[in-house]
C-alpha cells in the first residue's frame, strides 16, 4: 500500500510541468490552468498527510501469525478457531530455555515444552563384589543398563501458575523389565503476596544442592556416597508442598519450608501428615568480583521413622566456580556438602541373659560429606575428583571413597563420562556387606556414562 501511494505521489509530481507546457497557448487557458494546477496541489496535500498517518502506524503482522483482536472482539469460537503461530514441529524439538513455546501462543492456545533426556551407565568390579551386591549400584554390576530415560512436560499453565510432570524409565534390577514411574508432577503459583512461591504435588526435595539434579545433571556418574546412605538410592523425594521466600535485601538470600508426607523409608517413613516431615533451608549467593561466585546453603529434614521415633538431618552446602573474563563455561567448580544425622532407633536383645526378647530406644548421631573439584580448561573437555566420607544411619563403621573421572562433550547436548572409584569399608561393616558368599569390604570400579538430551531442558540452579 505505501509502494502504491509513493508511485501516484511521483506521477503527480511528473504531470505538473506536462500539463502546464500543454495548456499555456492562450491567455484564456492560463486561467483553467492555474485552477487545475490549484487542484492538483491539494490532491497532493492529501496524499502526503495520508501517507504520514500510514508510516505512524505499526507493521502489519507477517504471514501466519494472528493479528491482535480489535477492542471489545468477541473471542474466537469452535466455528472460528483463532489463527495459530508458525510453530513447526522443528520447533517443539528444538532445544531451547523453559517455557519458550509459551511466548509464541495464539489466543485460546496452552502450549508446553517437550524434552528427553537418557542417561545409559557401564559399571566392571570384582566379582565378589556383584556377588555381595556392594557396588556403586546394587545388583546391577558388571553391566551396562539404561539407568535414567525421563521425559519431561514442563510449562506455564497461565501468568500466575506453571507445571511440570517428569515420567521416568530404568533397569532396577538385573536382567529385569524395565520400570516406569513417576518421578516428579508438581504445580509452581509464581505470584503469591510478598513475593513467594508455592510449589505442590511429587518433588524432588531442595535439600542441600545434590538432591535436587537428576542423575542425567550431576558432575559425576553417581550420587554422593552420604546422600545414598543417608537417603537412598532414589534421594529426598516426596509428596507434599513447599514455599520459597525471597525477601528485599540488598543480598541475596531465599528461605524454604515444606511440609510432606514423610514416605522416605531410609531417613524417615512415617508416611502420615499427622507427623509430617517438616523441611528447611536457607541459602545465599555471592559474587566475589567479575571472575568469581559462591553459594552457601544450610537444610534441615526433621520428622519420624516408620517405628515412630524422632529422626533430623541436617545439612550443609558450599558451591564455587571460577570462570576468567571472557569465558563461556567456569574454568574451576568445587562442590561439597556435609550431612549430620540424629536418629533414634529400636534395638531388640536378651540383656539378662533369661531369654526374655527386650526392645530397647536408642540414639545414634552420624556424620557425612563429600567434596568434588571439576577443571575444565577446554569447552568440551572437563576432568575432576570427588571424595566421599560417610557413616551408616543405624549400623557401625564408615566408608571412604575416591572417584577421578574425565567428561568429554561432541556437543552441549551429549556428554561421555568415564570414571575410576575406589571405595574401602572399615572391617565394622563387614555383616552389612559380606553376603551371598562375597565380600564388598574394598571395591574398585570402572564406571562409564553416556547422556544424552532431546528437545527442551530446563535450567537448573547454580
Amino acid at each position: 500500500m505505501r509502494a502504491l501511494t509513493l508511485v501516484l505521489v511521483l506521477s503527480l509530481v511528473t504531470l505538473l510541468p506536462a500539463a502546464a507546457a500543454a495548456q499555456a497557448t492562450t491567455a484564456d487557458d492560463a486561467a483553467a490552468l492555474r485552477k487545475e494546477i490549484e487542484q492538483l496541489q491539494k490532491q497532493l496535500e492529501s496524499v502526503t498527510d495520508r501517507l504520514k498517518r500510514l508510516e505512524a502506524q505499526p507493521p502489519a503482522p507477517s504471514p501466519g501469525t494472528a493479528p491482535p483482536p480489535s477492542a471489545g472482539a468477541p473471542p474466537p469460537t469452535a466455528q472460528q478457531p483463532a489463527q495459530q503461530p508458525g510453530i513447526s514441529a522443528l520447533d517443539i524439538a528444538r532445544p531451547r530455555e523453559p517455557f519458550g513455546l509459551y511466548q509464541q501462543r495464539g489466543a485460546g492456545q496452552l502450549l508446553f515444552d517437550i524434552g528427553i533426556a537418557g542417561d545409559f551407565v557401564g559399571e566392571l568390579t570384582q566379582r565378589n563384589v556383584e556377588k555381595a551386591g556392594g557396588g556403586s549400584f546394587p545388583g546391577l554390576e558388571n553391566r551396562f543398563f539404561p539407568r535414567e530415560i525421563e521425559l519431561s512436560l514442563f510449562g506455564q499453565i497461565d501468568p500466575y501458575a506453571s507445571a511440570v510432570v517428569r515420567i521416568e524409565a530404568g533397569e532396577q534390577t538385573r536382567g529385569g523389565e524395565i520400570t516406569v514411574n513417576l518421578a516428579e508432577a508438581y504445580l509452581t503459583l509464581l505470584t503469591l503476596p510478598f513475593g513467594t512461591q508455592l510449589r505442590m504435588g511429587q518433588v524432588r526435595n531442595r535439600f542441600g544442592w545434590s538432591n535436587e539434579i537428576h542423575e542425567h545433571d550431576l558432575p559425576w556418574v553417581d550420587r554422593p556416597n552420604v546422600m545414598r546412605n543417608f537417603f537412598g538410592d532414589e534421594g529426598l523425594q516426596e509428596k507434599g508442598m513447599e514455599a520459597t521466600f525471597v525477601p528485599d535485601l540488598p543480598f541475596y538470600v531465599e528461605a524454604l519450608g515444606g511440609i510432606f508426607n514423610g514416605d522416605n523409608d531410609t531417613a524417615f517413613g512415617a508416611g502420615t501428615l499427622r507427623v509430617p516431615l517438616i523441611t528447611g533451608r536457607v541459602r545465599t549467593f555471592l559474587e566475589l568480583g567479575t571472575d568469581h561466585a559462591l553459594e552457601l546453603g544450610m537444610s534441615v529434614a526433621s520428622g519420624q521413622t516408620s517405628d515412630h521415633l524422632p529422626s533430623t538431618i541436617l545439612g550443609w552446602e558450599g558451591r564455587y566456580k571460577y570462570r576468567p573474563d571472557g569465558w563461556l563455561h567456569p574454568l574451576i567448580t568445587v562442590t561439597g556438602e556435609a550431612l549430620y544425622s540424629i536418629r533414634k532407633f529400636n534395638v531388640q536383645g536378651d540383656p539378662t541373659g533369661t531369654g526374655v526378647i527386650e526392645t530397647e530406644k536408642r540414639q545414634k548421631n552420624s556424620w557425612g560429606f563429600y567434596v568434588g573439584g571439576e577443571v575444565q580448561p577446554w569447552r568440551r573437555w572437563a576432568g575432576g575428583f570427588r571424595y566421599d566420607w560417610s557413616q551408616f544411619l543405624q549400623t557401625p563403621g564408615l566408608e571412604q571413597a575416591i572417584e577421578p573421572y574425565i567428561s568429554f562433550w561432541p556437543s552441549e547436548f551429549l556428554r561421555f563420562r568415564l570414571a575410576y572409584k575406589h571405595t574401602a569399608r572399615t572391617t565394622q561393616t563387614i555383616d552389612a556387606f559380606n553376603l551371598n558368599g562375597g565380600s564388598a569390604r574394598t571395591v574398585d570400579e570402572l564406571l562409564f556414562q553416556a547422556s544424552f538430551i532431546l528437545g527442551a531442558h530446563p535450567a537448573h540452579p547454580f
